[in-house]
């Protein structure tokens, strides 16, 4: 059946909020408690889909006497990248916000009669805010994932177009502003929550004149079983011996602590075996209960993994739980684009994490606050604009996808697409570990892929136009992030080079990149001294160990 164009919905808003993971959900309610008529189109069912739906979550919102604590450690870990008040920002808006969950619905446990609000779980979490949204009057657009946002004559953004998988048609929703909260990238990996993540909204911003940041740190990997790859919920395997085929031991330690290179350096040499040998009968109770998603692939298979050996892999998580994003260029979230605002995923935590992964509490954290942030924000827009704001004159701005100016009447095939990023982004020896003559040769087949998505998309159905379009976001992504770490000589955080093997403390810049058909980067010098903390430590550096094929 043909997708019907008559069919269209034509919908109006003043903010309309693309995602429907927690920043999309605390961005739409705040733009409506800011007096704001709000519309959320998801992708999925807003409350099931996306990464924090998939399992418990830990959320970086210390009580008050923990933040000068949690700030500096946090801080830290960006070896100089970070931005101190940005940390400070988003700790205290994460602890004010966890009681307003609590007011919700949401029941968190208590110690001494006192709520604890460091985690959550998160169905149950995206099920209250879902409920709230509705209470407040936001409306749902589920299973209608975004493909394209509308500028007004002025560049400015006018709303966005999309289709919706169950009714097989287009939608328009013109609105005064919009907020990217649809995540990052994990290139279809089969990280579970993850596959939502194809890096749509990063595409929509730079077609939209928006830039990116940061996108060297796309390249986050997580432990997961290799006989059921898709959790990778790390923290059971800390307490784990690692042994080679043969079962020798393969420690991976460094002054008591696991080497974070340990795993993918073994991976590459041969198959990697994990047994939870080391976890006491507290921690097994722990595991079982608090991390159960990560133990039922066990149950399921009837394996005791505190006593038996089971292969373990790496799953490419790219910008999910890795850094880079769309670039911010204020306080409320704004983006480069006129009534544009990101939030969560979508947006570089380049502030909050630097190089390094912000993954569990410190992105929980940023998708409550810059959520926040950004819908307010784009309230604030959109209410400027007047009641005349969706009269605007706008055209659409998607193109790789979407659109062919081939005279061809051949269909590309987005399959076979994916496949071809995949090959590129998923290897070790490709993606984690570095090499310019590596990027080099990876970029020349991404830039081919690219050519293809010019040509005319398949838009028989809606399924066609979605897939066609994250074919496009897909290779789009790996470009940018490719391109951005060739440009990044030093192994800083998540962004390895095995032939500039130290951190080099003169490249204290971000990394802005963008372009369609030609690509750029810019580097954004640091301004603010390096910030020091009482009784401080030396910053950390990455430095890669020898013997690490390049």
């Amino acid at each position: 059946m043909c997708i019907e164009r008559e069919e269209e919905l034509q919908l109006t808003s003043d903010v309309l909020v693309i995602g429907g993971g927690p920043a999309a959900a605390w961005s739409a309610w705040s733009a409506a408690v800011h007096g704001a008529k709000v519309i959320i189109a998801d992708k999925g069912f807003l409350g099931t889909s996306g990464a924090a739906a998939a399992s418990g979550n830990g959320v970086m919102a210390p009580t008050p006497d923990n933040w000068e604590k949690a700030k500096w450690n946090r801080y830290h870990s960006t070896q100089t990248l970070g931005n101190i008040r940005w940390i400070e920002r988003v700790i205290e808006k994460a602890w004010l916000s966890m009681p307003l969950v609590e007011e919700w619905g949401y029941n968190f446990p208590k110690e001494n009669g006192e709520s604890v609000r460091q985690s959550y779980y998160g169905p149950e979490y995206m099920r209250v805010l879902r409920k709230n949204l509705l209470k407040v009057g936001v409306q749902i657009l589920d299973q209608s994932p975004a493909l394209e946002l509308l500028l007004a004559e002025d560049g400015s953004v006018a709303g966005a177009r999309g289709v919706q998988r169950q009714h097989n048609r287009h939608y328009t929703i013109r609105a005064g502003a919009v907020v990217l909260a649809n995540g990052g990238c994990a290139y279809l990996s089969k990280v579970l929550g993850c596959n939502t993540n194809t890096g749509d909204g990063l595409l929509m911003a730079v077609e939209a004149g928006g830039e990116l940041s940061s996108m060297e740190a796309s390249s986050h990997y997580a432990i997961s079983t290799a006989f059921n790859a898709t959790v990778t919920r790390g923290v059971p395997f800390g307490w784990a011996s690692f042994t080679d085929e043969a079962g020798n031991d393969l420690g991976g330690y460094i002054n008591g602590r696991r080497d974070p290179l340990f795993l993918p350096t073994a991976l590459l040499k041969g198959p990697v075996y994990a047994r939870l040998d080391l976890a006491t009968d507290e921690v097994k109770a722990v595991i079982e209960k608090s991390h159960f998603i990560a133990y039922l692939p066990y149950k399921k298979a009837n394996i005791d993994p505190y006593t038996e050996r089971v292969p373990v892999t790496l799953l490419l998580e790219g910008t999910v739980r890795g850094t880079g994003g769309i670039r911010l260029v204020d306080e409320t979230c704004a983006t480069k684009v006129a009534g544009l605002y990101a939030a969560g995923d979508a947006a570089s935590r380049e502030f909050l994490a630097g190089l390094a992964s912000g993954g569990g509490g410190p992105n929980a954290a940023w998708a409550i606050s810059t959520g926040q942030w950004a819908g307010a924000g784009a309230a604030a827009f959109a209410l400027s604009l007047g009641a005349h704001a969706n009269e605007r004159k706008a055209h659409p701005a998607g193109q790789a996808g979407l659109r062919s100016h081939s005279s061809s009447s051949e269909k590309f095939d987005s399959e076979a697409i994916v496949k071809g990023v995949q090959d590129e982004v998923f290897p070790l020896d490709k993606n984690f570990f570095r090499s310019e003559q590596g990027l080099l040769d990876s970029l020349s087949k991404l830039e081919k892929l690219w050519e293809q998505v010019q040509a005319n998309p398949k838009q028989d159905t809606a399924r066609d136009v979605e897939f066609s379009r994250r074919a496009a976001s897909l290779t789009a992504v790996a470009r940018w992030g490719y391109f951005s770490a060739l440009h990044r000589k030093e192994t800083r955080g998540g962004h390895i080079r095995t032939d500039y093997t130290e951190t080099d403390p003169n490249q204290r810049y971000y990394q802005a990149t963008g372009g369609l058909d030609r690509l750029w980067v810019r580097r954004d010098w640091i301004t603010e001294a390096i910030a020091t903390p009482p009784n401080s430590a030396p910053t950390a550096t990455t430095k890669i160990p020898s013997g690490v094929a390049s």
